[in-house]
């Protein structure tokens, strides 16, 4: 495969920092949008710094300034956005759009992978409120993108093994428990989860692959399918200490939402979605558009070298 020209938008976020240095290590021309609005962030600067220093270049831009955006997709042949959703919802929302307006005028990008990085927003159709916005969104941003005609690859990331590996996927911590830990309904529910790093070497390994255009690509390696039972044990051999389990019903579960802010309703929608429901596991990916087999010369990370990293 040749090499490109990489924008990644949210350069300095979890997973876009991911992604600069997974262009790096790839080879690809690596360029990063460097918005004023970063204001006085010290910290985002000098990673930016640190890029730069590694051979990516920083383009100005601005989400205020059309053109500006437009100049710096006509730089490149692929955008990455890896803009975070997490705190700003609609205003995400927003400037995504304004993301895909620029690359439709610039009429330059060979691809464009938006900020997915998630579950599958064309399989949560059924999601429950609050939290389905999320999805919804995603939807709204993948009709901009193919009424637009631009071609994209979208990448499911499924769970990132920061929020849901280190933690056993309780959600009140990032720790691994000491004494007890919470098991939703039996525990036996397979999810997927994944190594943050893999995430991006898979996703920038999909950017000039034919097979992978105008399609979704699932980051789900069949040793990464495990259930919260099978994490716990997983942990449990590893650290020698035995947790002792409460089992929570749905109900129980969901009844935890009365109460909370909107940020912890989303959280546990998507908890119920994917531990009750088995929402990232209930449906078949075929081969082709499964990572680790379009690329089985990536040596992914397993859960079992992850938890080690907490011992």
């Amino acid at each position: 495969m040749g090499k490109c020209k990489v924008l990644v938008v949210g350069g300095t976020g979890y997973i876009g920092k991911r992604i600069v240095r997974a262009c790096l290590t790839q080879g690809h021309e690596t360029y990063i949008l460097q918005r004023k609005e970063i204001g006085l962030d010290i910290d985002k600067l000098q990673m930016l710094l640190a890029f730069k220093k590694d051979g990516a270049r920083l383009v100005e831009g601005s989400f205020s300034d059309h053109k500006s955006l437009v100049e710096a997709v006509k730089l490149v042949d692929v955008v990455i956005s890896a803009m975070s959703g997490v705190h700003f919802r609609s205003h995400n929302l927003l400037l995504q759009l304004k993301l895909v307006d620029a690359i439709k005028e610039a009429g330059n990008v060979k691809r464009f992978l938006p900020s997915e990085f998630g579950m599958d927003p064309a399989k949560m159709g059924h999601a429950m409120e609050p939290g389905r916005v999320t999805f919804d969104e995603k939807m709204i941003v993948r009709k901009a993108i193919e009424d637009a005609q631009i071609p994209y690859t979208y990448v499911i990331a499924n769970c990132f093994g920061g929020y849901f590996v280190g933690n056993l996927s309780q959600m009140t911590t990032l720790l691994p428990p000491k004494d007890s830990v919470v098991l939703y309904g039996d525990g036996d529910v397979k999810a997927i989860f994944m190594d943050e790093d893999d995430v991006a070497t898979y996703a920038v390994k999909t950017i000039d692959d034919p097979r992978a255009l105008n399609k979704t690509i699932y980051t789900s390696p069949p040793e990464n399918r495990l259930s919260q039972r099978d994490l716990v044990k997983m942990w449990e051999n590893l650290s020698g200490n035995t947790l002792v389990r409460h089992n929570i019903s749905d109900q129980d579960f969901l009844a935890l939402m009365k109460g909370q802010d909107f940020a912890q309703q989303v959280g546990i929608g998507h908890f119920y979605h994917i531990f009750y429901e088995g929402c990232l596991t209930n449906f078949e990916v075929k081969e082709d558009e499964e990572a680790s087999k379009l690329y089985p010369e990536v040596q992914y990370t397993s859960m079992n070298d992850y938890l080690k990293r907490y011992l």
